[in-house]
C-alpha cells in the first residue's frame, strides 16, 4: 500500500492522543484540500501491513486513518485496521465518501474497513462551508459518526 506519513502524538485528528496514518490516493480531489500532495499514489511510500502496524503501534495512542482517503486503498487498509483493532486500538477514519455511500454502494473491502472503525468523519471538504471552529473536521457538511 502507499503511505504518505505516519504522525505520532496528534491531538487534532480525533479525540485523545492519536497516531495518524496518512494514506496516499484520493479520488475526490476537493478544491481547497489541506493535503493535495496526498491525492496521487506515486507520492506515497510502499509499505506492507506489518510495517505500517509496527510503525503505528504505540501503547499510549489510538489510531486515526486519514489521507488522501484510506477507503481508496480499502483492500490493504482493512488489514491494517483489522490488526490494530485486534491489538485493542480505538480507530477513527476520515473519508470523502459519506457513510451512506460506503454502506449502500461501497465495495466489500470498503464495508469491511468500515466495520473496524469506531468513528467515521465523512464527506468531501467543501471550501464554501469551511469552518475552522468545528472540532475534528474542516467543513460544515462533514459529519462525525460514532459507530461503536
Amino acid at each position: 500500500m502507499k503511505v504518505m506519513n505516519i504522525l505520532h502524538d496528534s491531538v487534532v485528528d480525533g479525540e485523545g492522543l492519536r497516531t495518524v496514518i496518512f494514506f496516499a490516493g484520493c479520488p475526490h480531489q476537493c478544491p481547497g484540500c489541506h493535503n493535495p500532495s496526498s491525492w496521487h499514489m506515486q507520492n506515497g511510500t510502499d509499505m506492507n501491513v506489518e510495517e505500517v502496524v509496527q510503525e503505528a503501534m504505540n501503547p499510549l495512542t489510538d489510531i486515526t486513518l486519514s489521507g488522501g482517503d484510506p477507503f481508496f486503498q480499502a483492500k490493504e487498509v482493512k488489514l491494517v485496521a483489522k490488526t490494530l483493532k485486534s491489538l485493542g486500538k480505538h480507530i477513527w477514519a476520515y473519508t470523502g465518501y459519506t457513510l451512506a455511500e460506503i454502506q449502500e454502494k461501497g465495495s466489500s473491502d470498503q464495508q469491511e474497513l468500515l466495520s473496524y472503525c469506531d468513528v467515521l468523519v465523512d464527506g468531501r471538504f467543501i471550501i464554501g462551508q469551511k469552518d475552522s471552529t468545528l472540532p475534528f473536521r474542516g467543513s460544515a457538511n462533514q459529519t462525525i459518526h460514532y459507530l461503536a
